[in-house]
Formats: structure tokens, C-alpha cells, sequence
């Protein structure tokens, strides 16, 4: 089997799985303000309790401010921002299985969130293939970054805030430890977990793959590894009780299905 493209990323279309469980599609992203904000998301979700409301998300930040924000202008813009990278309401599929993966994958949670947020913010999957087609120790340069994002959004953005994009969209991966550096960004190989790869692997199923389809879509291409090698994680997430998988034979069976509590998106 070979790795994924990372070019899938810009062929990905709405599909009404997929919508219904809280992917987001069209022009618009939370790039053009804010990074993935992985740290306002751990700080948040170490304090909120799995099964809260989207109204005790909201309350927490804005009326308790845990997050330590000084305005409640800022407060208010950075409950919206988090809403819309990740949605913070459990009867959202893909938040609620990001949820349930945050509190039994510590290591992976970087990749979780990075998982999220390519899944409710089509600017940041417009970055996906730039990124992901780095080879370890390969600079990213700037010029041929904006340039991609620009082919995405055609006219829609002006050139300040496609610098602005761009330069959240690089946190972003160095947030989710794709790239390392403040000035020059150094492609970095990721090191995929249990958790993230169910995550990734349900994404996927949500496009109606199984079996070996789900290690050949866009969401396994940011772990850096062939599927091959992929499914010594994927047999640890069964290990977890994460999903089903059955490898012998020739034949790969994966169903991530149990990766949701509630399973309803299926």
C-alpha cells in the first residue's frame, strides 16, 4: 500500500456523513484570526467535565473566565473561535470523540487537535498539502505557503490577511509538532498514537471506507507513516478498545465505530 497524496486534502468534498457529524465546509475558516489554540483547549478541558453542555463551555470561559482572558470582549471572541475549531458541545460527533480520545491519549492530544481543527476549518486544510508534502528537515518557505493558500481562496482574501493565514497556519503545525522554529519553519516527522490514529481512522469513515481504505485517506497522511506501519498503532487502538481490527492473512479489517460513545453518525 502506498501513503496517501497529501494533495487529497484540496479534492476533499461535503458529504452529508460528514456534516452531520460536525465537519465544516465552504470559504470561510478560523485562520484568518487565530491558531488551532492548543493551549486555551487543554487549559479549557482540564477544567470542564466530559459530559458538559456547550452552554457550560461557554459559561467557563466567559462568566469564569478559566482561561484567563482580560476583556470579556476577548472572552467572548475566544469562546466563538473554540466553538469553531472544535465545536465544544458533546451532541457534536466529532467533538464528542475528540472528547472521549483527549482524556485517554494524553500524548496524541497535539494530533488530536490538529485533527479537529482540519475537519471545522477548511483554511487550515488548504495548508494541508504544503505541509504534509515536507520532508523531514525541509524548510517551509513562506512565498510558496501564501501562494498555496491563495490558489484556495482565489480573490477572497486580500494579501493581509493571507500573510495573516499563513502565519496561523504555521503555529498551528508547529503547535501540533509537524514543524519546529519560530522564524524558520523546519519540517518535523510526528510520531502518530493510538488515539490519533482512531481519530483519523473514523474521520475516514465517515466517507464510507473500510478496511484498508481507512490508512489511504487525507486524515492518516499527517502521522507521517506508510499504512504499512500504520497498523502496528492501529492494533494498539484495538488493544484500547478504541475500534476493531482484525490484520492476517492478507486481509485488514478496521471498523472505528466504538471510537464514538454514542455511535449515532453511523
Amino acid at each position: 500500500m502506498k501513503p496517501v497524496n497529501p494533495s487529497a486534502w484540496t479534492r476533499m468534498r461535503p458529504c452529508e456523513t460528514a456534516i452531520q457529524a460536525g465537519l465544516r465546509f465552504g470559504d470561510r475558516g478560523t485562520h484568518t484570526s487565530r491558531t488551532i489554540m492548543l493551549r486555551e483547549l487543554r487549559d479549557l478541558l482540564a477544567v470542564v467535565p466530559e459530559f458538559a453542555s456547550r452552554e457550560d463551555y461557554a459559561s467557563a470561559i466567559i462568566e469564569d473566565n478559566v482561561l484567563g482572558k482580560q476583556t470579556v470582549s476577548n472572552r467572548r471572541l475566544t469562546n466563538q473561535r473554540l466553538g469553531e475549531l472544535y465545536g465544544l458541545d458533546p451532541q457534536i460527533p466529532i467533538f464528542r470523540v475528540l472528547r472521549r480520545l483527549w482524556e485517554m491519549d494524553e500524548a496524541g492530544r497535539p494530533l488530536l487537535a490538529l485533527l479537529c481543527a482540519l475537519g471545522r476549518d477548511p483554511l487550515l486544510r488548504a495548508t494541508a498539502p504544503t505541509i504534509l508534502s515536507l520532508k523531514a528537515g525541509e524548510e517551509l518557505v513562506r512565498l510558496t505557503f501564501v501562494e498555496a493558500i491563495k490558489q484556495y481562496t482565489g480573490d477572497r482574501l486580500n494579501e493581509s490577511i493571507l500573510d495573516k493565514v499563513a502565519r496561523n497556519a504555521g503555529s498551528s503545525w508547529t503547535q501540533s509538532g509537524h514543524l519546529e522554529g519560530r522564524v524558520r519553519k523546519i519540517r518535523k516527522q510526528v510520531e502518530p498514537t493510538p488515539g490519533a490514529v482512531a481519530f483519523a481512522l473514523w474521520l475516514g469513515s465517515l466517507y464510507s471506507l473500510s478496511g484498508e481504505e481507512l490508512l489511504l485517506t487525507p486524515w492518516t497522511s499527517v502521522f507521517d507513516r506508510t499504512p504499512e506501519i500504520l497498523l502496528d498503532t492501529v492494533l494498539r487502538a484495538k488493544q484500547m478498545r478504541l475500534l476493531h481490527a482484525r490484520v492476517g492473512g492478507g486481509v485488514v479489517e478496521i471498523d472505528p465505530i466504538a471510537v464514538d460513545p454514542d455511535a449515532e453518525v453511523r
